[in-house]
C-alpha cells in the first residue's frame, strides 16, 4: 500500500507544470544537482559522455531523449527531428547504437497516422546506421495502440525495433506470448505508472508473480529478452531459471536505470551477464524523475544520500 500511495503522490507531482518550471531552474544545475542521480543531463553530448563511461566499465547502454504527450503536431515533428539528430550524434561519437523512445512524444495522442509516419522516419534512419530502437510502454490508455503501432512497423518489415511490457497489467502475459510468436524483442518491467483497479494489479506480490511468469515465458520462447529490474529476487530467479534450462547469458540481458544499483550492474557484468543501462536525458526530465521516485520510497533516500555524500 505504501508503494501504491507513493506512485499516486509522485504521479500528481509529475503533472504539475509549476513544479516542473521550478525544478527546471535548479534540478540539473551543476554536477551535484538533485536530478543527476537519475538523469545524464539535458543535452545529447552529456548523454554520450555518460554512455562512454558506462561502456568503459563493460556495460551496454540505451539513450532516451525524454519527452511525452506533445501538445501539437509541430511539437511531434520537432521531437522526431530531435531524435534523428540524436542518431547522427551517436553515430559520430562511436558509442553503442541503441535508443528508446515514447510514441506520445511522436504525436500518438494527437494523430496515430502522423505518429506512425514520424516513427518510420526514425526507424529508417536507425536501420541505415544499424541502430536498435525500443518503443517504451506508457500508461494503460496507450497499451493497445502502442502494440498496434509496433505490429504495423513489424508487418512492414522493420526488425530493428522492440517493445516493452509491464507486469503490473494482467494482459501482459498474453501480450508476451504474442510477441514471442512474432519473434519480437521484449523488455519486461514492473511498471512505473499509477494505474486504476480493474486495469492493473494493485498488490506488489501480484506484480512480482506476473513479472516472474512473463520473464520465464520470454526466456523460454522469446527473442533476446531484456529483464529490466533492480530487484535482487527477480534477478536471482531469472538466473536460476536460465541456468536450469541451459539458456546461456548471451541469449538475454538485464537492464537497469541510470544511477540505480550501480553495484549490482557491475556485479552482474563481472559474472559475464549482458547488462544494459537506460540513460535518460533532455530538458523534459521532470515527469520521468518523479516516476522514478514514486516507484519505491527508497529512491528518495538514494537521491538525498547521493547529494549529501557528494558535498
Amino acid at each position: 500500500m505504501i508503494q501504491t500511495a507513493s506512485k499516486a503522490l509522485f504521479s500528481t507531482i509529475a503533472g504539475s507544470s509549476s513544479l516542473k518550471t521550478l525544478a527546471s531552474r535548479y534540478g540539473m544545475r551543476g554536477p551535484r544537482s538533485f536530478a543527476r542521480r537519475f538523469i545524464a543531463g539535458e543535452t545529447v553530448d552529456e548523454a554520450i559522455a555518460a554512455a562512454r563511461i558506462i561502456e568503459a566499465s563493460g556495460l551496454q547502454q540505451t539513450l532516451d531523449l525524454l519527452g511525452e504527450s506533445v501538445a501539437n503536431m509541430a511539437e511531434a515533428d520537432a521531437a522526431t527531428r530531435g531524435y534523428m539528430q540524436v542518431l547522427d550524434k551517436i553515430v559520430a561519437s562511436g558509442v553503442g547504437r541503441n535508443i528508446s523512445l515514447k510514441l506520445t512524444q511522436l504525436g500518438l495522442s494527437i494523430d496515430r497516422a502522423t505518429c506512425v509516419d514520424n516513427l518510420r522516419r526514425i526507424l529508417d534512419l536507425a536501420q541505415q546506421h544499424g541502430f536498435f530502437v525500443r518503443i517504451d510502454m506508457e500508461n494503460s490508455p496507450f497499451t493497445q495502440v502502442t502494440l498496434d503501432v509496433f505490429e504495423t512497423m513489424w508487418q512492414q518489415g522493420y526488425r530493428n525495433v522492440g517493445v516493452v511490457l509491464q507486469s503490473c497489467l494482467p494482459r501482459s502475459v498474453a501480450d508476451a506470448q504474442r510477441m514471442n510468436d512474432l519473434g519480437a524483442r521484449v523488455r519486461i518491467v514492473k511498471g512505473a505508472y499509477k494505474e486504476p483497479r480493474g486495469v492493473a494489479h494493485q498488490d506488489k506480490a501480484q506484480v512480482d508473480a506476473a513479472f516472474l511468469e512473463i520473464m520465464k515465458l520470454l526466456l523460454s520462447g522469446g527473442t533476446y529478452p531484456a529483464i529490466a529490474t533492480h530487484d535482487p529476487t527477480m534477478i536471482a530467479a531469472a538466473r536460476t531459471y536460465a541456468r536450469e534450462r541451459g539458456i546461456g547469458p548471451d541469449r538475454f540481458e538485464f537492464q537497469m536505470l541510470f544511477g540505480i544499483r550501480r553495484d549490482l550492474q557491475a556485479a552482474l557484468s563481472s559474472e559475464r551477464y549482458n547488462v544494459r543501462v537506460y540513460v535518460p536525458f533532455g530538458r523534459e526530465w521532470f515527469p520521468y524523475f518523479m516516476r522514478r521516485l514514486g516507484e519505491r520510497p527508497a529512491n528518495v533516500g538514494f537521491v538525498v544520500r547521493g547529494i549529501l555524500s557528494e558535498r
